[in-house]
């Protein structure tokens, strides 16, 4: 009884391991988390070509809500589920986009089991994150030498920001593009120099996707290139690329 949860990169079906792919393709039952009832599964759109037409496919609610109290029904509901058919005796892949280990549903997933189905082996594959993909998009380095680096999920709390992006040399931003704009207003007061080397890109790896590499200064009050929720900004405090 075995589950595999399968990285999926950061959108580009070809940006998956080989162990990836030789996993999604054996699978007979595939897991994928989905925002709504009803919407499709980003994850699943990602790996689909791979998937065997004899594969069951399920999509899972994770809804996007801040208060996680209202979010335990789903996380434990979902890893039920997944442990009933594992212990079915098929095999089961449950996917992530990205990285598991990275913001990821099946965070939440894996803690479930590891409480709720300790008999359930798990075995987790990982996969490209998005700032790995936005930087070599970008041909830029995220970090050398001793420089650090910080990931900011979201910018709500926009002191807390200010105070990372002060003490680090890169800072990368995830989720959410609307707020990129009162980003690039905060990094210069938060000692990023007007030559600090920002890269901004939204569906990294899809068809969709936008990318802008700028200087600060040419940022400074225009309106950004992305404003989805799944955008991501690179913000480079050293320019010497």
């Amino acid at each position: 009884m075995k589950l595999f949860c399968v990285g999926c990169g950061p959108g580009d079906p070809e940006l998956l391991t080989v162990r990836a792919v030789n996993l999604i393709k054996s699978a007979e039952v595939v897991f994928a988390p989905t925002a709504r009832e009803g919407k499709s599964s980003i994850a699943l759109s990602v790996v689909e070509k791979y998937v065997s037409k004899t594969a069951k496919t399920a999509s899972l609610v994770f809804p996007m809500v801040k208060d996680k109290e209202s979010l335990k029904d789903y996380w434990k509901r979902n890893a039920d589920d997944i442990a009933a058919a594992v212990r079915s005796g098929k095999k089961v892949v449950y996917l992530t986009v990205g990285d598991p280990a990275l913001y990821s549903t099946w965070i939440y997933v894996h803690r479930e089991l590891k409480r709720n189905h300790k008999d359930i082996e798990v075995e987790i594959v990982p996969g490209i994150a998005s700032m790995f993909a936005i930087a070599a998009k970008a041909g830029i380095s995220l970090a050398e030498g001793e420089e650090t680096v910080a990931i900011v999920p979201a910018c709500y709390d926009m002191d807390r920001v200010r105070r990372t992006a002060a003490a680090c040399d890169t800072v990368i931003f995830l989720k959410d593009g609307r707020y990129f704009d009162s980003v690039i207003e905060m990094l210069g007061e938060s000692g990023f120099p007007d030559n600090a080397n920002i890269a901004i890109a939204q569906d990294v790896s899809d068809e969709g996707e936008i990318l802008d590499v700028k200087k600060l200064s040419e940022l400074r009050g225009k309106k950004g290139p992305t404003e989805k929720y799944f955008s991501i900004m690179v913000a480079k405090k050293n320019a010497r690329e």
